[in-house]
């Protein structure tokens, strides 16, 4: 597959969890697995598509950028998990998804380390 065609699953999937995301930081209660399932697999796209690029891209190992934005995917699935058991986090999440958006984004444009 053309890495257009894996940065588009990327960002499909990227927008799929901020969905699931601010959904479950704003309405905690409403439609908990909807929410769930459409994060887990937002994450799979995700991870899947990212290491598509990765391998089009022919980069050898993983660099520390890439380490960065694996923890980074893993802060991004927990994220979940405090949206719906801290209520009164949303502001805090509304705040921190993102800051780790930016430090991603910048992670896999600049490429430091």
């Amino acid at each position: 597959m053309p890495n257009e065609v894996y940065k588009i699953l990327h960002l499909a999937g990227l927008a799929a969890m901020f969905a699931a995301m601010g959904a479950a930081a704003l309405a905690p209660t409403v439609r908990a697995k909807l929410v769930a399932a459409t994060h887990g697999t937002a994450l799979l796209v995700v991870l899947v598509s990212g290491f598509g690029m990765h391998a089009k891209l022919g980069i050898p190992g993983f660099p520390t950028w890439l380490v960065g934005k694996l923890v980074l995917w893993a802060a991004f699935g927990g994220l979940l998990a405090v949206a719906r058991r801290v209520p009164n986090a949303a502001m805090a999440l509304w705040v921190a998804i993102p800051v780790l958006t930016a430090i991603a984004a910048w992670l896999a444009v600049a490429k430091p380390g």
